[in-house]
């Protein structure tokens, strides 16, 4: 994709709307609808890397409760003509076809590669990925399990929902010093996962979510790994220009 003159492309992920509740969770909605609001104006594609509900399960004709403000600016965004990819997160990884059916916002459970002008990019929401959280990965594997999926549907919707809420704000990373401590180079697993992947392939930018700490740091030979931290503590955001990469926070 070659980007127009004075055109940008947006990536924001970990906003984990819901948590703690819903009532303290909506400033931070209205704040994340005003910035869709003001990069709207420029976009040339919007990526949201995940983890922007606290809790999503999509049953046969049912979704959570609320988010309303949201969904519907990204619904006007992408009716506009404005691309939207989104990114499924360990907290929003039971979506299925609503954002595709309802919004026309292709949904992606893994990562994906994009070239922007003469820069490529590894995107993902970053879960699971490199040589630790074996916890995480033992745990994912049954809940993206098929069967398990089906029994939790067999669950109604406000027992399911109600419950699966309570646990994620209970369980959540986010609560933990962990999110909140740079552990070092050699000890953050997205940085030591996306070196192995540069061994195998090059990218400019590696770009996650997940860790909920803004960073970015050159990781190979012109070749940046990107944490986009998150919308709770940060208000974060990456843009890029066409050249250049930043990590912005969002102030208003």
């Amino acid at each position: 994709m070659q980007l127009p003159p004075n055109k940008k492309i947006y990536f924001a992920s970990d906003q984990h709307f819901g948590a703690p509740t819903p009532e303290l969770s909506f400033p931070r909605e209205q704040k994340f609808v005003a910035w869709l609001d003001e990069v709207k104006r420029d976009a040339e594609a919007i990526f949201i890397l995940g983890d922007l509900f606290d809790f999503w399960f999509e049953y046969k004709t049912v979704v959570p409760k609320g988010f309303i403000r949201v969904l519907g600016k990204l619904a006007e965004i992408r009716d506009s003509g404005i691309p939207i990819y989104f990114f499924v997160g360990n907290h929003d990884l039971w979506m299925e076809d609503y954002f595709q059916k309802e919004l026309n916002i292709p949904v992606f459970h893994d990562n994906q590669e994009y070239t922007f002008g003469n820069k490529t990019f590894l995107i993902g929401h970053g879960d699971g990925k490199g040589p630790g959280d074996l916890g995480y990965k033992r745990m994912k594997k049954v809940f993206t399990n098929p069967f398990f999926k089906w029994l939790f549907r067999w669950v109604h919707p406000d027992i399911g929902v109600r419950l699966a809420q309570y646990l994620s704000v209970k369980n959540k990373l986010i609560s933990g010093d962990e999110d909140v401590t740079f552990l070092g180079e050699e000890n953050e697993w997205l940085i030591l996962y996306s070196k192995r992947k540069l061994e195998t392939k090059h990218y400019n930018y590696l770009v996650f979510g997940h860790r909920h700490l803004p960073m970015k740091l050159l990781v190979g030979e012109n070749a940046e790994y990107v944490n986009l931290g998150d919308w709770i503590s940060y208000f974060t955001y990456g843009v890029f220009d066409g050249e250049n990469f930043e990590i912005k926070k969002y102030d208003n």
